[in-house]
């Protein structure tokens, strides 16, 4: 069992149009003009098809998540779609922020309040965060970086500042 296949989440092996968007997508532009415009399509797809696909598995075969934290300052529930990485019988994310300079929001409020929701595919699962460390953290990369080239290039982009990587449990595991 495990959160990941509770959720049904899953990567394919990228066709040839998902391999040129991830290429893109990857790049410093790419990464930059995805993070401002990729998450409000992925809500719209979302939306649109029933929760049954995002923009992100459509173009670039990537699966997401969607991510609900509690904000860390406003205690409103926000709603984020996050790449999971497949750890053990667990996910994790990683606040990369496409390697942008900003930490992403989503990081402060888990680090406030480590218990969310995550949602797949109209299946929801309430979790508890925890920070990756030692040989969890290294193997959690590892895993990253062959599921998505940006995941070697954005540590670089970022390097200013620590980029955090959280393991979620279901709750009460």
């Amino acid at each position: 069992m495990g959160l990941a296949n509770d959720l049904g989440y899953r990567y394919e092996q990228p066709n040839a149009l998902h391999a040129l968007v991830q290429k893109v997508a990857s790049s410093k532009g790419g990464a930059w003009l995805f993070s401002k415009l990729l998450h409000h399509a992925d809500r719209v797809v979302s939306g649109a098809t029933g929760a049954a696909t995002t923009a992100s598995t459509i173009f670039a075969g990537m699966p997401v998540i969607d991510l609900t934290t509690i904000g860390a300052r406003s205690g409103d529930p926000r709603t984020t779609p996050l790449l999971g990485i497949p750890t053990g019988d667990h996910l994790a994310i990683i606040g990369s922020g496409w390697g942008q300079a900003p930490t992403p929001g989503w990081v402060y409020n888990l680090r406030a309040n480590p218990e969310a929701t995550v949602a797949h595919k109209g299946k929801s699962v309430t979790v508890l965060a925890r920070a990756a460390e030692g040989d969890e953290l290294d193997r959690i990369w590892a895993t990253a970086r062959q599921l998505y080239d940006g995941y070697a290039k954005y540590p670089v982009r970022a390097s200013h500042r620590e980029i955090a990587v959280f393991v979620l449990e279901p709750a009460g595991a």
